[in-house]
């Protein structure tokens, strides 16, 4: 008898020390939640410029993307051009054009 008393005793002691140990944890948990750190104050808008240059580019991008990137007219009239043997090359101005190209180029 003595054996049972003592076996109970010691479960509803581990049954209390469960439930402190459940409240010690709430306890902990509420005081951790309450000490957070203070709110960050809201830090400065991020702002950015753009240069000329870049302003220039997407202008020109907006353009680029809006065209077709070619003259449908014109390359009917130079096949019509070339096709009856009219078109001319003008050979000075062609080799001025290619030396202004390879400058830009190459420097």
């Amino acid at each position: 008898m003595v054996n049972q008393v003592n076996g109970q005793n010691q479960s509803t002691s581990v049954a209390n020390n469960v439930k402190q140990q459940k409240a010690e944890l709430q306890r902990n948990d509420a005081n951790s939640a309450s000490v957070k750190s203070p709110a960050t104050p809201k830090a400065a808008a991020d702002s950015v410029s753009l240069t000329p240059q870049a302003q220039q580019l997407k202008t020109v991008n907006e353009k680029a993307q809006q065209s077709s990137g070619f003259d449908d007219k014109k390359v009917e009239e130079l096949k019509k051009a070339i096709a009856e043997g009219k078109y001319q090359v003008d050979a000075e101005k062609l080799a001025k054009n290619i030396a202004a190209f390879e400058f830009e180029i190459y420097g």
